[in-house]
């Protein structure tokens, strides 16, 4: 007779089992089982015990069988019981085949004649699941040899080449959709309609009633010309809108109105004043600001 429930099977269920509830309750950080999901809890603890049952119960059957048996049917069953079963011969044999030795009963071949204090040496070949190892890389060795060194095949500067272009587009299609992470360091100028219609929006909303429509200033200064109080280009108009202008008299921060999206947007837009020619001019304040990026600005 053999096992209902053979022990490849018993162990392997066993061990998951064992290996999900310990994942449950140490690694996923969550609230032990039976409080927050109970029937898994039950579950669990329901398949675990009916195989500890199914096990008791075919070793019981297992052992009153065998008592009951005749001698000669004893010895069958031991016979059964000690032969391994084929995947274990065959790992056996695979095992043994990869060792090269020889049987012990067939070692008197391989002696060699030299004898040490009666201590013999044996002449085994070289195992081979080792020389299968060695051809293997040599013949890996060429292939290496002829791709790298004789047909030039992408070597490590080329992948690092290859991956600074596919972080670059990475970055750029981040920067998409996380236009809300961008800051004074990173800013750059936007030239997307959608974005200087938004920032427009945002100006006649906010800004108009200081610098007027077409930017020529009032109670804030001109935007046309090419003075700056705090500092011309993206970045500094950038800083200026979300940090505010000087202690006391200047521009509040918009930072706490404001995206960091919409700061990039509306800065964008009021740079286009620049070289406009306004109905009313305020006049000039600050210095003279000269950006050294080609961006038709300032």
């Amino acid at each position: 007779m053999k096992n209902f429930i053979p022990s490849w099977v018993r162990v392997p269920v066993v061990f998951f089992i064992i290996f999900g509830l310990i994942e449950y309750f140490v690694d996923s950080g969550e609230k032990p089982a039976f409080i927050e999901q109970p029937v898994i809890m039950l579950f669990l603890l329901l398949v675990l015990l009916i195989l500890i049952a199914t096990e008791a119960i075919v070793g019981s059957m297992d052992n009153i069988l065998y008592q009951s048996l005749d001698e000669e049917a004893k010895a069958r069953f031991d016979a059964q019981k000690t032969k391994a079963p084929k995947f274990i011969a065959w790992l056996k044999k695979t095992y043994i085949k990869l060792l090269g030795q020889k049987p012990v009963e067939e070692e008197h071949e391989i002696i060699l004649d030299h004898n040490y204090d009666g201590i013999k040496e044996l002449d085994n070949n070289l195992p081979p699941w080792w020389l299968y190892g060695f051809y293997a890389s040599i013949i890996f060795g060429a292939v290496y040899l002829l791709k790298y060194h004789v047909f030039n095949g992408d070597n490590q500067y080329t992948e690092l080449e290859t991956e600074y272009a596919e972080a670059k587009i990475a970055i750029e299609n981040y920067k998409k959709n996380a236009k809300d992470l961008v800051d004074f360091n990173t800013v750059e100028l936007l030239t997307d309609a959608s974005d200087l219609s938004n920032g427009k929006k945002i100006f006649e909303l906010n800004c108009v009633a200081c610098h007027k429509a077409d930017g020529g200033g009032g109670i804030g200064p001109n935007l046309t010309d090419k003075y700056w109080i705090l500092g011309g280009g993206i970045k500094n108009v950038f800083k200026t809108i979300s940090e505010g202008g000087r202690d006391g008299k200047g521009m509040i921060a918009w930072k706490q109105s404001l995206k960091p999206a919409e700061i990039a947007q509306v800065a964008s837009y009021l740079l286009q004043f620049q070289g406009t020619t306004p109905a009313e001019p305020k006049a000039a304040e600050g210095d003279i600001w000269e950006d050294s990026n080609v961006e038709g600005v300032e």
